[in-house]
């Protein structure tokens, strides 16, 4: 597993700066999508609900790659590929809300439908590539 450099674990933690993340198909054809991120000091988490396409992906097909633009300056920004080591939903409720507040300022996350079941995914990054 590889370190995020300290001088970009702001885009992981205080910066609003969102991911893309890139699952694979079963296919082999990649799928994009822009994501709301946090970080454990270790790995990088993704939040999503039960069902959705990046969910089915990454349940499958564990390697991953994330592409995250400085929001003050898109010419810096990281670039990690790795492989989802765990997912839970336990803790995924209030996880969503944390990134809610980071992302959006509000106390609770705005977009829940009464059915979602949320869960968080575990990135370990494996290779990393910084500019800027």
């Amino acid at each position: 597993m590889s370190t995020i450099p300290e001088n970009y674990r702001d885009l992981l933690t205080t910066k609003k700066a969102f991911a893309n993340l890139a699952t694979l198909m079963s296919d082999g054809t990649p799928q994009v999508t822009p994501v709301w991120i946090d970080f454990d000091g270790e790995h990088v988490l993704v939040n999503t609900a039960k069902g959705r396409l990046k969910d089915k992906n990454l349940r499958v097909r564990n390697k991953v790659g994330l592409a995250i633009l400085d929001p003050e300056n898109p010419y810096r920004y990281l670039s990690i590929q790795g492989k989802v080591v765990g997912v839970t939903e336990e803790g995924a409720d209030a996880h969503i809300d944390k990134m809610a507040k980071k992302y959006m300022d509000k106390d609770t996350y705005p977009f829940r439908t009464p059915t979602e079941v949320r869960c968080i995914f575990k990135i370990a990054p494996e290779k990393i590539h910084t500019v800027g």
